[in-house]
């Protein structure tokens, strides 16, 4: 059975949105060896999937995407423009919309038992998996590396994103418990 778009889900699409561009507000950290700088996106990215779920999720990420390819310079450090989808970042930030639907999808099946732990696992396995697992091919080819390298490469990035994980975990079971209606909007 489909559903159709409510106001309700227009307006967390754009609210998800606009929250992933106030979180690419926070300037990127380059780093010498690796031609993808640390960024806060994914953390939106895990919030986007925790809090709004699947399809609400990955819409509004994608829609962040959207907004970047049309020009807007929303990534970190003032990036956008069709160019950012031809760099080594490109296939991070494609990522992103599936990783914030599977971490949403993920949520969404285990809505009746979530709590921080959960939030946390489901972040991981959508903001940190699906993103590397689409990034670090992308990264390899374009800075022309061999796949091991890209990913060992990629390492410096784990810390951060376990933070933003944590971070995203610690947000989505405090929204949870003070505003119920989430459980109700999905």
């Amino acid at each position: 059975m489909t559903r159709d778009v409510s106001t309700r889900d227009i307006v967390y699409i754009a609210l998800f949105a606009a929250l992933m561009a106030a979180v690419n507000l926070v300037p990127p950290i380059y780093l010498g060896f690796l031609p993808v700088p640390i960024t806060a996106g994914t953390l939106g990215v895990m919030l986007a999937g925790c809090l709004i779920g699947a399809k609400r999720g990955g819409l509004a990420i994608l829609l962040f995407v959207l907004l970047v390819a049309l020009g807007l310079p929303l990534l970190a450090g003032g990036h956008g423009g069709l160019g950012v989808f031809f760099g080594p970042s490109a296939g991070f930030i494609i990522a992103w919309p599936i990783a914030a639907y599977v971490t949403g999808w993920l949520t969404e099946m285990n809505w009746k038992r979530m709590n921080a732990v959960w939030f946390f696992v489901f972040s991981v396995i959508g903001g940190i998996g699906v993103v590397y697992l689409i990034g670090i091919p992308w990264l390899a080819v374009v800075a022309k590396l061999s796949l091991f390298d890209a990913a060992k490469g990629s390492l410096v990035f784990v810390p951060g994103d376990v933070i933003k994980a944590i971070a995203a975990a610690l947000i989505a079971e405090t929204v949870r418990r003070s505003y119920p209606l989430m459980q109700a909007a999905r």
